[in-house]
C-alpha cells in the first residue's frame, strides 16, 4: 500500500508559479509511474501530466509549455513545476501512482488526498 501526501497549493497570480510536491511512502516508489491529475468543482478529473518510472513525460496539451514534473526516487518525492498560471488552472490538484503508462484516473492505483491551487486575474 502506498500513501501519497501532496503539498504546496495556495493562491498565486495569472502568470505566476507554483510548484507542488507530493511525497510517498510505504512502496517501491521507484517502480511506479507518478502522474498528476486535477479536478475543478463540477468537473470531472483530468490529466495533467505523468512520468513513467523510466522518466518518460506526457503531458495533457493545455499544459503543455507550461508545466513540468520531476521525481527524486532517493526522496520518494515527485514536484509539479506549474508556470504561467492561467485562470483556467484552478482545481484540486491530485498526484497518483500506478504501474499502468495511461493517462486516466483508472490507470492509477494509489492516490494523495489533494491541493488546492486558486488564480487570480
Amino acid at each position: 500500500q502506498v500513501q501519497l501526501v501532496e503539498s504546496g497549493g495556495g493562491s498565486v497570480q495569472a502568470g505566476g508559479s507554483l510548484r507542488l510536491s507530493c511525497v510517498g511512502s510505504g512502496g517501491t516508489f521507484s517502480s511506479y509511474a507518478m502522474g498528476w491529475f486535477r479536478q475543478a468543482p463540477g468537473k470531472e478529473r483530468e490529466f495533467v501530466i505523468r512520468r513513467s518510472s523510466g522518466g518518460s513525460i506526457i503531458y495533457a496539451d493545455s499544459v503543455k509549455g507550461r508545466f513540468t514534473i520531476s521525481r527524486d526516487n532517493t526522496k520518494n518525492t515527485v514536484w509539479l513545476q506549474m508556470n504561467s498560471l492561467k485562470p483556467e488552472d484552478p482545481a484540486f490538484y491530485y498526484c497518483a501512482a500506478g504501474r499502468s503508462l495511461g493517462t486516466t484516473p483508472n490507470d492509477y492505483d494509489y492516490w494523495g488526498q489533494g491541493t488546492q491551487v486558486t488564480v487570480s486575474s
